[in-house]
C-alpha cells in the first residue's frame, strides 16, 4: 500500500524552515512517542547539524513506557538532549521549559563572553503534522499564542512567540517528505493521524492497524473490543468489532466503515491503551 501526502504548503514549509535556520540557535524537534522512527524527518539531521538539538518525545502518555525509556536513551547516546513528555501536562511542560531555558542561558553566556552582548536566544519548533507543536508552544509560553487543531495542516505559516524577554520560539508548519520510502512508515503516520484521512482508504488503514496490533499488543485488542480470534484478517476483525458494538447496517450487515473510523479514533486519542510500534534497532524512516 503506497501512502504519500506532500501538498504544496509543505514544500513552502521546508523552504521557510531553511530560510529561518540562520535566525535560530536551537531546534526543538517533536516526535510522536508511539512512532519515533517514522516521525523523524530524514532531512532534519543534516539541516540542524550546527544547532542545539532538543528531541522531545511527545504524547508519551499514549506510548509504552518501557519502549519510551529505550528511545530516550537512544537519542541521549547520540549527544542529543531528549525528554519524553505529554505536552498537555503542566508538570511535563515545566520540566521541558526548565531544560530549554537552561540550554538557552548557556548559549547566551557563551555569546556574551565572545561578543560582549546579551543576545535573545531563538528556538525553532519542528515536527510532522499533528504531533503537537503549537500545543507545546502554548504550554511553554503560558498563553494561547499558537493556533492548534486535531487535524494535520493547521499551522501554515511561521509564528514567533516570546517566552521570556530573551528567549523566543518559532512555530513552523508540520512537515512530511515527498516520498515515504517504507510502507510501514506511511502506515504508522496514518495510524497516528499525521496524514489527512481524506486521501486514504480508512478501512484498509484500520485493517492493517488491527493486524499489526494483534501481533504486538493482542491483550489491548482483546480487552477493548472483546475479540476472540486475533488470527483473523483485518477485515474480519473489523466485522467482529462492529458486531460486538452493535454497529449494523440494513439486514444486520456489520458496518466496517464505522468500525474503521472508531478504531483509528480510539488509537489516536489514547483510549485503546499505551503502545509503541517501533524500537530503535529497526532503523526505520529517519534513524539518526
Amino acid at each position: 500500500m503506497t501512502i504519500n501526502w506532500y501538498p504544496g504548503h509543505m514544500a513552502q514549509a521546508k523552504k521557510l524552515i531553511q530560510e529561518n535556520l540562520k535566525l535560530v540557535d536551537m531546534v526543538i524537534e517533536l516526535l510522536d512517542a508511539r512512532i519515533p522512527a517514522s516521525s523523524i524527518h530524514p532531512d532534519f539531521q543534516s539541516m540542524f547539524r550546527d544547532k542545539i538539538l532538543v528531541v522531545v518525545l511527545n504524547k508519551s502518555d499514549y506510548a509504552d513506557p518501557r519502549k519510551t525509556g529505550v528511545w530516550t536513551k537512544y537519542f541521549e547516546e547520540q549527544a542529543n538532549v531528549a525528554l519524553a513528555i505529554n505536552s498537555l501536562d503542566g508538570r511535563d511542560g515545566k520540566r521541558l521549559k526548565k531544560m530549554i531555558l537552561e540550554l538557552a542561558d548557556q548559549k547566551s553566556r557563551e555569546i556574551r563572553r565572545r561578543k560582549g552582548i546579551r543576545k535573545t536566544i531563538r528556538a525553532m519548533v519542528v515536527g510532522i503534522p499533528n504531533v503537537g507543536k503549537s500545543t507545546l508552544i502554548n504550554r511553554l509560553s503560558g498563553a494561547v499564542k499558537a493556533k492548534t487543531g486535531n487535524r494535520p495542516g493547521v499551522t501554515r505559516a511561521k509564528q514567533w512567540v516570546k517566552v521570556t524577554p530573551y528567549f523566543e520560539l518559532l512555530d513552523t508548519p508540520g512537515l512530511l517528505w515527498p516520498k515515504l520510502e517504507q510502507e510501514r512508515t506511511g502506515l504508522h503516520l496514518a495510524y497516528t493521524g499525521s496524514i489527512r484521512e481524506e486521501i486514504m482508504d480508512q478501512e484498509e488503514i484500520a485493517c492493517r492497524f488491527l493486524e499489526e496490533m494483534a501481533g504486538m499488543y493482542p491483550e489491548l485488542l482483546t480487552y477493548r473490543y472483546h475479540l476472540k480470534d486475533l488470527k483473523k484478517q483485518g477485515y474480519e476483525l473489523l466485522q467482529d468489532i462492529a458486531q460486538n458494538r452493535g454497529w449494523l447496517n440494513a439486514g444486520g450487515i456489520p458496518d466496517r466503515e464505522r468500525s474503521s473510523r472508531q478504531v483509528l479514533k480510539e488509537y489516536q486519542s489514547g483510549v485503546l491503551g499505551r503502545t509503541t510500534l517501533e524500537i530503535p534497532e529497526e532503523g526505520a524512516a529517519g534513524s539518526r
